[in-house]
């Protein structure tokens, strides 16, 4: 899977950040671009990596395919 990732380098003190717009709040940053690039990279990992939920008696977990 391909994300679009906004990568902006602070002048002040030549960090950089990343943002993934596709996905609200998963966001990084680096001392370097390529540090910001792999430090977005493993947040959009943790972002889609599916967690425990509780479901009430009459629900049930399907999965879905996309792409």
């Amino acid at each position: 899977m391909k994300f679009r990732v906004v990568l902006e380098r602070d002048p002040e003190t030549g960090d950089y950040s990343a943002v993934c717009p596709e996905l609200p709040g998963c966001a990084s940053a680096g001392a370097t671009e390529e540090e910001a690039r792999q430090n977005i990279r493993e947040a959009i990992e943790l972002y889609l990596a599916p967690s425990n939920i509780e479901l009430p008696e009459n629900a049930r977990m399907v999965e879905v395919t996309i792409g």
